[in-house]
């Protein structure tokens, strides 16, 4: 599996629930703090592709996931969870 990189902010739960399941499914990621590393909502849209409203914003490798909750779905399609 390709690294997962984790696009989020501090009090975030589903940013949270994110990093929580990479852990708890051992997978290689990587999280940024939008707000400490500077990142503006401009520059999160450039890096989507797409206008963002919301974090987390996940991707696997080069390829964007989306949420939370499509991280799950994501994770469920490649074999790697149960159905949760």
């Amino acid at each position: 599996m390709e690294r997962i990189t984790i696009f989020g902010r501090e009090g975030c739960g589903f940013c949270r629930r994110a990093k929580e399941l990479c852990e708890q499914q051992s997978l290689p990621f990587a999280y940024f703090d939008i707000h400490q590393e500077g990142i503006s909502q401009a520059d999160l849209e450039k890096t989507v592709g797409k206008a963002v409203q919301t974090v987390p914003q996940i991707f696997c490798g080069k390829d964007y996931i989306g949420g939370y909750e499509d991280l799950v779905k994501f994770l469920n399609e490649q074999g790697i969870l149960a159905q949760q």
